[in-house]
């Protein structure tokens, strides 16, 4: 099996890095700041993305002018099910994470659909359906504290991020605060559909796919990146990331002391998803880590940090299927990506 050392090296975390910065800068902005030529960056990033190795991902936060509903949803299977099950959970538009856990589920799943009915539908509808499947607990995410799929790779120097950040723009219009949140119209949908598998594709290519003018993309883009409508993220594979292993832990707080726990909790390295939630425990963490040894030592910090958080549960992935809209196969390279399904 490759490992980190042997597929992603210096140069590509580097590039990776400066991606999530500013997603959609020209080879020649990234020249500047990484001191490689433009053609030497593509041709790299080329081989990391078909590879499998790397992604740059672009997926809705809203549906119209309300926010995306997010949930836990926790499966067990039926004796030798456990795979096809996630395999087949894997191709679907609504699931943004697909987890072969340890614990008590076998799955672990994050899904979003625009209201509470659609989630019933889909939970009914398609997941419940599924033959390999014997039961389903679902805990619905009343609050998403961080941008999902977020990365701390920190590859880059301060003095790179700050000259990137100045030459680009940069994530500062996500880190402001937002205004009020446009409509998000169909067009956008489709815009953003055709950014899931692949966020650099030119606005040339997307207006052509789309059927309207280029200066319309940039608009729609611009309006979505500005008001927070969108989640960027610019991953590598987790078993080449230095980060392979995968975690969900779950707590409860005193309400009165949720929203100082979750600034708290939200600052940690490895915390990549903080949410509030409905049923028994009222925090639901989504980690990555270095080892499986490791989550000791994590969860040990986590209470350190926020003392009145008292943690109910761990799972840690035995196989990840999916994150966001990328597939993962099983040597944990990216297969394929699902197109996000567009309903409002």
């Amino acid at each position: 099996m490759h490992t980190r050392e042997s597929v992603l090296g210096e140069a590509d975390l580097a590039l990776i890095h400066a991606l999530q910065i500013a997603p959609r800068a020209s080879w020649t902005q990234l020249s500047g700041v990484l001191a490689v030529s433009p053609d030497t960056l593509a041709r790299r990033w080329e081989t990391l993305t078909t590879g499998g190795y790397a992604w740059s991902s672009l997926l809705t936060a809203r549906r119209g002018a309300e926010s995306t509903l997010y949930a836990w949803v926790e499966l067990e299977c039926a004796a030798g099910a456990t795979e096809a099950t996630a395999l087949a959970l894997a191709e679907d538009p609504h699931s943004l994470g697909v987890h072969q856990v340890t614990g008590d589920a076998d799955l672990v799943l994050l899904v979003d659909c625009p209201d509470l009915r659609a989630l019933d539908g889909y939970l009914t509808g398609r997941v419940r359906r599924l033959p390999g499947v014997l039961r389903a607990r679902t805990q619905v995410v009343t609050q998403m504290h961080n941008r999902p799929y977020r990365s701390r790779i920190e590859q880059l120097t301060p003095g790179q991020v700050q000259h990137l950040t100045e030459l680009t723009g940069g994530d500062r219009r996500t880190r402001a605060a937002p205004r009020a949140y446009p409509v998000v119209t169909e067009l956008d949908r489709r815009i953003v559909a055709e950014l899931a598998g692949d966020a650099r594709r030119s606005a040339a290519e997307l207006a052509r796919q789309c059927g309207t003018s280029e200066s319309t993309v940039r608009r729609r883009l611009d309006a979505l990146g500005t008001s927070g409508a969108c989640h960027h993220h610019c991953l590598p594979a987790p078993r080449f990331s230095g980060r392979p292993v995968w975690a969900r832990v779950t707590a409860v707080v005193p309400p009165l002391d949720v929203a100082e726990c979750v600034a708290s909790l939200s600052r940690l390295r490895h915390t990549r998803v903080v949410t509030s939630v409905t049923g028994p425990h009222n925090l639901a963490l989504a980690l990555w880590l270095r080892t499986v040894e490791e989550l000791d030592a994590v969860t040990a910090g986590l209470v350190r940090a926020a003392p009145s958080l008292r943690i109910t549960g761990t799972a840690v992935s035995l196989r990840t299927h999916k994150i966001g809209a990328q597939v993962i196969g099983a040597d944990g390279r990216r297969t394929h990506y699902v197109r996000p399904a567009t309903d409002s």
